[in-house]
């Protein structure tokens, strides 16, 4: 008995000092592994940092690009570093070689604003006017040429400053939809994206921009005239006692304007021959437009949705620098005149081009309505920022339900 006392008390000396032994070492290790945690944790920080900080890089560089945005997936830039990748670009020509000459004509730009414009060669003279206007406040200029003329452009002196784009019988917003995508213009604080038939004596690009600035405006358009030919809303009438408006007041026709009005024609409206977006603006614009529906007919009315905020305060027009739309049609037709006679037209037995494109602009027009409405209907997540749209939502839906309930 006492051996095996004596046994079972050494077997619990070995235990005891074996667990003082593991314990002991494990309380060496801690110092060990809490090092090995901070380690980690550092790792884990600077990679966190890294990202967060191209993240905000790409944000800044790249503000409209992404691979969604281009149809293409994220696994077909794998192969690239980060670092080279190039989202963006611009309009600027760059030298084929550097010398001397090119070295000193090269200053900083402040700021960079893109003029782009449909042309035909029958406008040479007027488009000569506006862009003079715009080159002494360094835009940069784009003419899209409809009529296929280049050659009759280049005794101007700018020509060779500018780009040239040729597209036989094509509308502004088609060259627009393909030409200024976001990526391409980001460099741009605002983009004029202008007909060519526009008087420009009373316009002065860089007043109108301290103006569109100082008052915040993401998208406005500078008044039209009084005098001027092809005026459709009233909204854009220059009032000749303030520099500029965001809203107009009538009550004649089946449209009230008043201070209660929150949306087009009364307020947060622009028409569409001479929109100046802001950089922020266009992005979302670029979207609205529709690559197969070339007229844009509709488009002006939706625009409020890009202003950034509040289309009521947002959007505007100046009146102190103003225009003059002469209205003249020229795009599809062999002439510039304003309207085609028709006993012309009956003799020499040609079909009336102009006919057949209001004819398609309407169409159009229906087109982008449905469309506008089933992406509406179709999209669950999106709300209406505007007030007034969505109650007339509501009545419109509740006046369905009773006729429906009537049948």
């Amino acid at each position: 008995m006492k051996a095996s006392k004596s046994w079972r008390s050494l077997m619990m000396k070995q235990h005891l000092l074996f667990d003082v032994g593991v314990c002991g070492a494990k309380m060496r290790q801690l110092p060990f592994m809490g090092v090995v945690c901070i380690i980690m944790l550092f790792i884990i920080y600077r990679t966190t940092n890294y990202q967060h900080q191209q993240t905000e890089m790409d944000s800044k560089f790249y503000p409209f690009y992404t691979l969604k945005d281009s149809g293409v997936g994220t696994s077909s830039l794998n192969a690239l570093p980060h670092g080279i990748i190039e989202a963006k670009s611009d309009l600027e020509l760059k030298p084929l070689w550097a010398t001397s000459s090119s070295k000193s004509e090269v200053s900083v730009r402040s700021s960079y604003n893109l003029l782009a414009m449909p042309v035909g060669i029958k406008q040479k003279q007027n488009v000569d006017t506006i862009v003079q206007k715009f080159l002494s406040e360094n835009f940069t200029i784009i003419l899209f040429h409809y009529d296929g003329n280049l050659d009759g452009w280049r005794d101007l002196a700018w020509s060779r400053e500018a780009i040239h784009i040729v597209a036989h019988n094509q509308t502004k917003w088609w060259f627009a939809k393909r030409f200024l995508h976001p990526a391409i213009v980001s460099i741009y604080d605002y983009i004029f994206l202008w007909d060519e038939d526009l008087g420009v004596e009373k316009f002065h690009p860089g007043r109108y921009l301290r103006i569109v600035k100082s008052e915040g405006f993401e998208i406005s358009q500078p008044a039209l005239d009084p005098n001027s030919t092809g005026i459709h809303h009233r909204i854009t009438i220059r009032n000749r006692m303030k520099r500029f408006h965001r809203r107009v007041y009538d009550a004649r026709g089946s449209t009230k304007c008043s201070d209660a009005s929150e949306g087009p024609p009364c307020t947060g409206f622009v028409e569409g021959m001479a929109p100046v977006f802001s950089r922020s603006a266009w992005h979302c614009a670029w979207h609205l437009i529709q690559n197969d529906l070339v007229h844009g007919w509709g488009m002006d009315m939706k625009l409020g949705y890009c202003a950034q905020g509040d289309r009521t305060k947002k959007v505007g027009v100046v009146d102190s620098e103003y225009v003059v739309h002469q209205s003249i049609q020229t795009l599809g037709g062999s002439s510039a005149r304003k309207v085609p006679k028709l006993e012309e037209t009956v003799k020499r037995h040609t079909v009336d081009v102009r006919s057949e494109i209001r004819r398609q602009s309407t169409i159009e027009l229906q087109t982008f309505t449905e469309r506008w409405e089933r992406a509406v209907k179709g999209d669950k997540r999106w709300v209406d920022p505007f007030p007034s749209t969505r109650r007339r939502k509501v009545r419109r839906n509740r006046s369905n339900s009773r006729r429906q309930s009537n049948v």
